[in-house]
């Protein structure tokens, strides 16, 4: 189940770029998605992710959740190395700075709270799965 669950999610992004952001927005249930655009670590490749999100004022809010699995996704170790990168949100690119917070931040509950609601406490139930701390990675506009 989940190796058709992730083939649909690369169908989902496929769709999302390949149309300019035309098609793509929206996720299976209407879940908000963004494209996130970076460059790999150790490749120094552009690399996108589809990534459901949620607003805090001008910041994007999204979540290295994995599935819940004990490592984190990749495009967070990348956003790391290198925190300026790119999001689309429908047809729009914006340049954004990353910073991935965690339980120890001041406002890390308060953004919890904003992307398990968008994804129907889905993050909260992938919480559950790992020891890890999952971060909520806020993606500020620049400029």
């Amino acid at each position: 189940m989940a190796g058709l669950f992730r083939n649909v999610l690369k169908a989902h992004q496929w769709v999302y770029e390949h149309s300019g952001g035309l098609v793509g927005h929206r996720l299976l249930l209407g879940n908000p998605t963004l494209l996130l655009r970076m460059v790999g670590r150790k490749t120094g490749k552009e690399r996108t992710a589809a990534l459901t999100y949620g607003r805090d004022g001008e910041d994007y809010l999204v979540t290295a959740s994995n599935g819940g699995s004990p490592r984190p996704p990749a495009w967070l170790a990348n956003l790391k190395a290198k925190p300026e990168c790119e999001i689309q949100v429908k047809r729009r690119k914006l340049t954004v700075l990353a910073r991935p917070t965690l339980p120890d931040d001041p406002d890390y509950a308060r953004r919890w709270a904003i992307v398990d609601k968008v994804n129907r406490g889905r993050y909260s139930a992938y919480q559950k799965l790992t020891k890890r701390p999952i971060a909520v990675v806020v993606l500020t506009p620049v400029g």
